[in-house]
Parts: structure tokens; C-alpha cells; sequence
């Protein structure tokens, strides 16, 4: 028995119903499916669960789908239609009638058609058995996350080449004849990934006083003696799963207060590697890192650390776990990100970050990346 038919044991549901595309993660998560197209996922307690597509997608979910595949039609669909012309209630009348009792779903479930199908059943929201249920990730999915990785620091590569090679003039940081630039740099890490399959948006390539605004993009020409925050988390397009990997660097000199920063940071990431393992909370492992930071005479808050220590990576960039206030007990399985960073405005900001699985006895880098601050 899984969690999806614990939770219909103790809730009485008599069914979970979701409903999507496979842009939804949970959708793709229990249907092992790919498409554009929303469709409709329904398991009653004891079942595998059922995905119900439209015809033309019905061969190819029968061949790559993990539960049982039913057509529109088979579902009772087109029937409907001729009698009831509102395409929402229409659904909610097939729905319903594929699954007795309460139905449970996700929190996230359209609102209108769940509206509807409480013309005809009692219809609950869950709140995360799914997402608690894909915080725990199989061998396959470790795989899957370490695949596109390896094609992450790829790009992570380029990307420093391009800085390590540049030249200084005035202080700006030059490719041949013209400015070496923010969107330069997105651009070719981008190259890189579309190669080995992969796809990153809103990459982060900030430089000097952008960089004491975490998730600041970054714009316009890259400066030497300031720091540099390269911030990548590409999807596969394969697989649908994620990573995520955070460099800083600085071409020349950094100032003594970055560099100090650099070091508090590096040392906070060590020390939060040694405390995440099963059993230990995010709120902990999170708690552990300001602690750190407070001994080296940094703050947090407002200023300094101001964002969780790391948060789980899947069919999200951002899922269960968090390693941050009131983030829950870590299992073997968890793949999270161990992210600290401190930022002050006027100086910059500097971030690491690194990924990987809790095991049975702690927490094994996924990473393989050289941190190194001066290039």
C-alpha cells in the first residue's frame, strides 16, 4: 500500500482524481506520460490508476505510460458531449462516474471542473501526498537528476571560459572587440545544454551590485574585481527532471570583503553537508548554517543569509523538502540543494551551490564542480 491509497484509507475517499498536462509534475509523476494536451488521471483504492487520452494519443500511452490507458470514448466521453454541450460539465459527468464515493484531489485541481463534479460527488483537496510522495526519489530518478547534471556543468564550464578568457579594459571585462555581456554568457551556457537535450530559463549571469539581489538576472556588460553569481536549473527534455548549480566567481581581484564572504559561505556549505541525513530536519540542517554564519560575523534576515538554506530538486526545480523554518525530517532519497549565500547591498552577493541525495547514513554530493573564487 502507497501513500495515495493510505491516504484514501484514512480520508474514506473513494477515489483521487488529477487533471492535466504533463507540465503538471504530479501528472507526469503517476502517469509516467508526456503531453501538451491535459488529461485525466483517476485510481481508486487497490488500483494502479487509469489515464484517460484522447484516441490518437491512446497507442503511444499504452507504450509509455505506467497505468492503465482508457480512450475518451472508452470513458464514456463522446456519449456526453452529444447531450451536454458545456465541455466542463461534460467532463465532471465522465469523471464521476469512473470513481465512486468522496474523490480526493490535489491541490492544485482546476477549480471550475472541480466545481462541477460536486454537482455529483463530495470533492476534497489534498494537500501535498503527491508531492511528499515525489520528494522521495527512486534510483532512476537519482539517475535522471545526475544525467542532466553532467550536462549542467558543462555549460557551468563555458561559461567561466568565457570570463577566464576575457581581457580588462577600464575595468570591463571584453571578447575580442566588444563587451562580454550578461546575455553573451546565458547565450552560449544555453548552446551547450540544447546539445545534450537539456533547456534552462531565467539563467542568472549577475555581476557587481546586481549580484546582492539573489535571483536579479543580470543585464549588460560583466565587470572585473566583482563578483559574478552564475545561477543554472535546466530541465532535461527527455525525462523531465531537473538540477540545480550555483557558482561565483570574480575575473581579477576581489575586494578583502568579498573574498572573506566567499570563505564564510564556502565553510557555512561544508558544515551544512556534514548535518543533512535522514532524520534530521530542514529547519535544522537551515538553523545549523545561520549559526555558522553568526560565528563568522554575518547576519541573517534581512541582510546577509536571507533565503532558505536549500530546497528539493525533481519534476521541479523548486519541491519537497525544504532546508528552511519548519522544513520537515529528511528521508533517504531527498535530493536537495545545499545553497548558502550572503548578500549586502553596495558590496554584492555571493552564493554556492551544490546537489544531492540523502543516503541511509547522509548526504552524497551529486555535484563535481571546483569552486574557486579568483579566476
Amino acid at each position: 500500500m502507497d501513500a495515495l491509497d493510505q491516504m484514501l484509507e484514512q480520508t474514506g475517499g473513494g477515489g483521487f482524481v488529477a487533471f492535466g498536462s504533463s507540465a503538471d509534475a504530479n501528472v507526469r509523476y503517476l502517469t509516467q506520460f508526456t503531453s501538451s494536451d491535459p488529461v485525466v488521471y483517476f485510481r481508486r483504492k487497490g488500483e494502479r490508476g487509469t489515464i484517460v487520452v484522447s484516441q490518437m494519443e491512446a497507442r503511444r500511452a499504452a507504450g509509455e505510460s505506467s497505468v492503465s490507458v482508457m480512450t475518451r470514448s472508452e470513458a464514456g466521453l463522446m456519449d456526453i458531449v452529444r447531450v451536454e454541450k458545456d465541455r466542463v460539465r461534460a467532463l465532471a459527468i465522465m469523471i464521476t462516474r469512473q470513481v465512486e464515493g468522496e474523490i480526493i484531489v490535489p491541490a492544485n485541481f482546476p477549480l471550475l471542473l472541480a466545481r462541477e463534479m460536486e454537482q455529483f460527488r463530495t470533492v476534497r483537496a489534498d494537500r501535498n501526498t503527491v508531492e511528499k510522495m515525489r520528494a522521495v526519489k527512486a534510483s532512476q530518478e537519482v539517475k535522471n537528476i545526475e544525467d542532466v547534471q553532467r550536462a549542467t556543468e558543462s555549460a557551468m564550464k563555458s561559461a567561466i571560459g568565457l570570463v577566464s578568457r576575457a581581457t580588462i579594459r577600464k575595468n570591463v571585462l571584453y571578447r575580442g572587440s566588444v563587451p562580454l555581456t550578461s546575455e553573451f554568457v546565458r547565450e552560449s551556457m544555453q548552446r551547450v545544454l540544447v546539445g545534450a537535450e537539456c533547456h534552462a530559463m531565467e539563467t542568472i549571469v549577475s555581476c557587481g551590485e546586481e549580484t546582492a539581489v539573489p535571483h536579479i538576472i543580470g543585464t549588460g556588460p560583466l565587470h572585473a574585481h566583482e563578483p559574478i553569481v552564475i545561477d543554472i536549473f535546466p530541465r532535461s527534455e527527455r525525462t523531465g527532471y531537473y538540477t540545480d548549480m550555483t557558482r561565483t566567481i570574480c575575473k581579477g581581484e576581489a575586494s578583502p570583503e568579498v573574498r572573506e564572504m566567499y570563505q564564510a559561505v564556502k565553510g557555512a556549505q561544508a558544515h551544512a553537508a556534514e548535518r543533512i541525513r535522514p532524520g534530521a530536519t530542514g529547519d535544522e540542517v537551515h538553523q545549523s548554517a545561520v549559526d555558522f554564519f553568526k560565528e563568522c560575523g554575518y547576519e541573517s534576515g534581512d541582510r546577509g543569509f536571507i533565503h532558505n538554506l536549500g530546497h528539493g530538486v525533481g519534476l521541479e526545480v523548486h519541491e519537497l523538502p525544504s532546508l528552511g523554518p519548519g522544513g520537515e525530517p529528511l528521508r533517504a532519497g531527498n535530493v536537495v540543494t545545499n545553497e548558502p549565500g550572503l548578500y549586502y547591498p553596495g558590496l554584492g552577493g555571493v552564493r554556492l551551490e551544490n546537489i544531492g541525495v540523502v543516503t541511509q547514513d547522509g548526504w552524497r554530493c551529486i555535484t563535481g564542480f571546483a569552486e574557486q573564487l579568483e579566476i
